[in-house]
């Protein structure tokens, strides 16, 4: 995927806003403000004294900073697209939380009494080792609109299994 296109956000059909909780959001911006106040400056400079040594083509300061540049640059041209189409849904503000909405936390129980808990965020703020699962996921489209005491039927490689959902919380 190019980080440039900001349509190649993938499952994310044209014209669905990007979703994002508010710590997701306020940590992107975080990321942009460092990126381009702070370490775009460094490398800048470093840039700036290796070039002014002379022979660039085997000066590896140089080469190197330059190559970090683009990869700085791209990554700001990213954030800002995400950031200019985020649209923050703030989880505690749910009024309706005896169903699953963007941002709940969500618990849900297989049919052998193993529990599993995820919380359906944001697409740049999917996490599986946390428990965070993108809103695009096949799992969240499927809890999205659930009440608790309801039985979903999870589609996974090796076939589909029912889930019950057993709590619903939201920040």
């Amino acid at each position: 995927m190019d980080e440039d296109d900001d349509d190649a956000i993938p499952g994310l059909p044209p014209g669905l806003p990007f979703y994002m909780t508010p710590a997701g959001h306020a940590a992107m911006t975080e990321e942009l403000r460092r990126l381009w106040s702070e370490e775009r400056p460094k490398v800048v400079e470093v840039v700036g004294w290796a070039a002014s040594l002379g022979d660039r083509s085997e000066n590896a300061d140089y080469q190197y900073g330059k190559k970090r540049l683009r990869e700085i640059d791209r990554r700001v041209r990213f954030l800002r697209k995400r950031l200019e189409r985020a649209e923050v849904v703030d989880p505690a503000r749910q009024t309706r939380r005896d169903q699953v909405f963007f941002g709940a936390t969500v618990t849900f129980a297989h049919l052998d009494d193993r529990e599993v808990t995820v919380t359906i965020t944001g697409a740049e703020e999917a996490d599986a080792g946390r428990g965070a699962i993108s809103f695009l996921s096949p799992v969240a489209r499927q809890l999205l609109g659930k009440r608790v005491g309801d039985v979903v039927r999870l589609r996974k490689p090796g076939g589909t299994e029912e889930v019950e959902v057993t709590a619903i919380r939201y920040p």
